[in-house]
């Protein structure tokens, strides 16, 4: 397992080498229900070779009822000699809005973001179920509902303005072969791969609704997330 690799604002740097755990361990099953679910988005690419645990984390997690599991492909290691099936210039800047927001001066792979609060290397399974437990025993926040084709955010007297973000993702496996780079002759699968993120309107607090644009494929599944800032702390999340 090599050590984790980012792109920082001078060129690619190496960050600090971190274990990672076997991908096989047992899933926990969740001690409480939480008052809505932890969003979880890794950042990962095909191309990078200490990936493939990390997958198979957010693949293990993808099921879960209390958690919102995403796996965001980012276009940093393409020029490594395979790019990226499912990447996109607007998850690495995504990635990079939280570094900014955190005063990081890096981004790396695999990196999994909690809450928009916790940063971790996603390869590592028990520091991927520590912070969940602990995003899950604090996760709260105004409701998220869907209703005749609109999305409603609730009240909140804590809120500061956040975006209100849908993101479609593909929850099926895909098993992707990869014929170049670090994973060249491995085939990779993912889940829960994001297809789209797009900001559906502003909040700050009062309650609101906002129109659901319609998925474009009928097989992508829908969540709903308000978010602080930009790269700031989740404070409301649904499954749609």
């Amino acid at each position: 397992m090599r050590a984790l690799f980012g792109l920082t604002l001078s060129g690619i740097a190496a960050l600090t080498a971190c274990s990672s755990d076997a991908a096989s361990s047992p899933e926990p099953a969740p001690a409480a229900k939480p008052a809505r679910p932890v969003l979880v988005e890794l950042y990962q690419s095909q191309g990078c070779s200490s990936c493939p645990p990390a997958n198979a984390n957010l693949n293990a997690i993808a099921g879960r009822s209390d958690i919102i599991a995403l796996s965001f492909a980012v276009t940093y290691w393409d020029r490594l000699g395979w790019k990226d099936t499912f990447a996109s210039p607007a998850y690495t800047e995504r990635q990079w809005d939280y570094a900014r927001a955190g005063k990081r001066s890096s981004v790396a792979t695999p990196q999994m973001i909690v809450d928009g609060r916790k940063v971790i290397n996603g390869g590592n399974r028990k520091v991927v179920d520590a912070a969940i437990a602990t995003a899950s025993r604090a996760a709260r926040g105004p409701k998220v509902a869907l209703s005749d084709g609109r999305v409603s955010v609730g009240k909140s007297t804590a809120a500061a303005p956040a975006t209100v973000w849908l993101v479609r993702y593909d929850p099926r496996v895909h098993n992707v072969p990869i014929r170049a780079g670090e994973n060249g002759g491995k085939t990779l699968p993912h889940r829960n791969i994001v297809r789209s993120l797009d900001s559906i309107g502003q909040w700050s607090g009062p309650a609101a609704n906002y129109p659901l644009p319609k998925a474009s494929n009928p097989a992508y599944r829908s969540a709903v997330f308000v978010q602080q800032g930009k790269g700031g702390p989740i404070v409301a999340a649904a499954r749609l």
